[in-house]
């Protein structure tokens, strides 16, 4: 399975555009210091519309116009905001820094406390650029991206789900539980980890397939490189329900397809150069203690 590591770096940056955790007026300290931070390097701050709008700051512009005009994004809340930046501004293949305004988080490794130590880094090319698999989701007439996961899961929690599943065209499964979740290795952290799935280096290209709650133990996770389109079939007259990254949802019929592949464009995230993936496990899920 390949692993992708990048050399990129942003040339002369100028611009950065910021998209606030939503529903959190009081961060608005917080983004002015950031301003503050950003300016010391002659880095020009720019805010996303509905972000400005929540802390009552004018010229905001929408997501569309910010990432056509700067070099590089920046997330500021958690995990769960980077993971809604990264779906959105996908098509604009643009480099994203994530902002944590807590604890140190799987994805957002730069906590607000040491913003500045990092900026002082940042400025002297001391960063890294990850590229991270993403997955696209063919169904119906439409086209959905996860930079996590998709979960096709049962539509009531009092009967389960049978799904039939295929590998370029080959049946190779028929599931019967309680859904079933795609996973990138990046998400393989997440909903994967909690049902029992096995945790994939995030540089990786791999899909992570794993049943929830299968009504057969011999149904165990798989592990499939990225290049394979796996193919989906409902087969449960309630139909179903597909997640999109824990944050979008979609109603499907039975007998519907659900076509799962590799997505054309890599999630870019601006990291600490020491920012150690088995750090971050150690530190997340107390290995080692």
């Amino acid at each position: 399975m390949k692993v992708t590591r990048s050399t990129e770096k942003l040339i002369s940056p100028k611009k950065a555009g910021v998209i606030l955790k939503p529903d959190s007026p009081d961060i608005k300290k917080e983004f002015l210091e950031i301003k503050k931070y950003f300016a010391v390097y002659n880095i020009k701050i720019m805010l996303e519309q509905k972000s400005a709008l929540m802390i009552n700051e004018e010229d905001g512009l929408s997501l569309e116009e910010l990432c056509k005009n700067v070099d590089f994004l920046i997330s500021v809340g958690g995990d769960g905001t980077l993971l809604s930046v990264v779906r959105n501004s996908f098509k604009y293949d643009i480099p994203i820094l994530g902002i944590h305004m807590g604890t140190l988080g799987f994805l957002t490794d730069i906590i607000y406390d040491k913003l500045p130590n990092f900026l002082n880094e940042f400025n002297n090319n001391n960063y890294k650029i990850d590229n991270r698999m993403l997955v696209e989701c063919h169904v119906d007439d439409k086209v959905f991206v996860a930079f996590n996961d998709i979960v096709i899961s049962r539509k009531t929690v009092s009967s389960m789900i049978k799904i039939k599943a295929k590998i370029d065209g080959n049946s190779f499964n028929s599931y019967y539980g309680d859904g079933v979740i795609i996973s990138t290795p990046t998400g393989s952290t997440a909903y994967n980890l909690s049902v029992g799935g096995p945790i994939v280096y995030p540089l990786t290209e791999a899909f992570i397939i794993t049943p929830v709650a299968p009504h057969s133990l011999t149904q165990r996770p798989l592990v499939m490189p990225a290049d394979v389109e796996i193919e989906f079939k409902i087969k449960d007259k309630q139909g179903a329900v597909l997640l999109i990254d824990g944050q979008d949802t979609y109603e499907v019929e039975d007998e519907t397809v659900i076509k799962v592949t590799i997505a054309s464009k890599k999630a870019k995230l601006i990291h600490r150069t020491k920012r150690n993936f088995f750090e971050v496990l150690n530190d997340k899920l107390g290995w080692g203690n």
